[in-house]
């Protein structure tokens, strides 16, 4: 099986530093199943290229790793290990590339936070069908482009059909931690005769490797699940694990790389985007006196959490769309080992906010945060009768996306930051919007900065907070 990486960062040659092999050499290692060989087919000054070459013998394998005995197309001593990429190439990796994946390069440290435009190319990957989709849904929320092109069985009998094999090439400009790390974790999804046992230890592999992203990622259980051979113990712990991680670093997911400090709330602490809005919004309502309050769109339940920890709320309402995310919630929440007192306080209900529900309505406050960008245009005519005529709370916290932020995170003109949202606001078209409501439902709008403010394109995420001139 073959990888290669290649990058046309200038100079070129900081490649060889960060993967520590020397591109004079070809250098050979010891794995489980055979040897890994590192070596450099280009190395120029304006573009290198890394091949990690596997070299596996099939007979060793089926005789000492006991490999099923239905592979499927192929079987026993004849199958595709020799050239699949597999979980012996992660094996490789984590071996031949161990400083790069671990984010260490003595003798050039400055090289490890730098970004640079890779190229990666796995000349064959087994996926079946709707394979260039599944590496879509994986590799694009990490900011990838990808280009799969699948082979026919033969190309003499083209008759026979196509065959579940793709060569992969993906393109994205990120450190080589982060690409190796991706590779890591990723790549063992789609195979699914892993030649290693699966234990706990996977688990502490996955949140080491991944914890940094997965937990955002859009297709977080189902890698989770595909990592740890679908072995439900294991992924329950390991999903329970990474829903306790307060991390909210991908782009893709409304996430901001960069460590801001929120001011102004209880415990001055550092934190991430998506924690700096939960935290901004939690710090409206206490300002506000809010005793009950609705989440609405409250997914996982993060808000909600926050909020049972406070003494100032009499009733928490949970509302969102996906009985899965209630589902999530529920488990985040542990709902069912909580006393009755904690039960009264707080409830989950299934329901969407473009109709009129009569469960959400004489509430003090409303929240939607990062919740109306996933509307339809054409529906949020809707969403505003539900919560400001029907609902008609005394506050209203909404928080969605600055686009205009976007480019700093190098997205393409018209391209959004996660592949759900229906569109994302500017600065100026959120206001029209806000004060256009406010008029119209007799409420009054401020609006503020979340993360870190940029002179020109102002914050990462913006926030609107209305209060109900009715009820003063």
């Amino acid at each position: 099986m073959l990888l290669t990486i290649s990058t046309t960062h200038f100079p070129a040659a900081d490649l060889g530093w960060l993967l520590h092999k020397h591109p004079d050499k070809v250098q050979s290692f010891d794995i489980a199943g055979g040897q890994a060989h590192v070596f450099y087919p280009v190395a120029q000054d304006d573009i290198y290229t890394a091949a990690l070459v596997v070299d596996v013998d099939p007979v060793d394998i089926v005789r000492t790793m006991n490999i099923p005995q239905d592979r499927g197309i192929l079987t026993q001593y004849v199958n595709d290990r020799p050239y699949t990429a597999s979980s012996f190439l992660t094996t490789a990796i984590s071996k031949v590339y161990s400083s790069a994946l671990n984010g260490i390069c003595h003798p050039r440290p400055e090289l490890v936070e730098i970004k640079m435009p890779f190229e990666v190319k796995i000349s064959v990957i087994k996926m079946g069908a709707h394979g260039e989709d599944k590496l879509k849904r994986l590799f694009e929320p990490l900011g990838y482009s990808v280009d799969a092109i699948r082979h026919g069985l033969d190309e003499k009998f083209p008759d026979w059909g196509e065959s579940p094999y793709y060569t992969v090439t993906l393109s994205n400009t990120l450190t080589i931690k982060d690409l190796l790390s991706h590779l890591y974790v990723l790549l063992p999804v789609f195979d699914n005769e892993k030649h290693y046992y699966i234990s706990k230890q996977e688990i502490e592999k996955l949140i080491s490797k991944g914890g940094e992203w997965l937990v955002t990622h859009p297709q977080k259980e189902f890698i989770i699940k595909r990592y740890l051979r679908n072995i439900n113990t294991l992924t329950k712990t390991a999903i329970s694990h990474f829903e306790d991680l307060d991390l909210e670093n991908s782009i893709t997911n409304d996430s901001d790389e960069e460590v801001i400090l929120i001011e102004n709330t209880i415990s001055e602490k550092k934190a991430n985007l998506h924690q700096l809005r939960l935290d901004a919004a939690l710090l409206e309502l206490k300002k506000n006196g809010s005793k009950t309050v609705v989440d609405m769109g409250c997914g996982e339940g993060k808000l909600l959490k926050m909020m049972i920890k406070e003494a100032q709320f009499d009733k928490i309402l949970g509302v969102d769309v996906s009985m899965r995310e209630l589902q999530k919630a529920k488990s985040r929440l542990k709902l069912d080992e909580i006393s009755q007192k904690m039960r009264d306080l707080l409830e989950l209900i299934q329901g969407s906010i473009t109709y009129r529900d009569k469960r959400i309505e004489n509430y003090d406050a409303l929240v939607m945060v990062e919740v109306i960008e996933h509307l339809e245009l054409e529906r949020i005519p809707s969403m505003e009768r539900v919560v400001f005529e029907c609902a008609n709370p005394q506050m209203v916290i909404i928080t969605t996306p600055n686009a205009e932020y976007n480019a700093l995170y190098n997205l393409e003109e018209d391209s959004m930051r996660h592949n759900d949202h229906r569109f994302e606001w500017t600065r100026h078209e959120f206001k029209t919007w806000g004060e256009s409501v406010a008029e119209k439902y007799n409420y009054a709008v401020e609006f503020t900065n979340i993360g870190g403010l940029d002179e020109k394109l102002g914050s990462p995420s913006q926030m609107a907070v209305f209060k109900n001139l009715k009820q003063i």
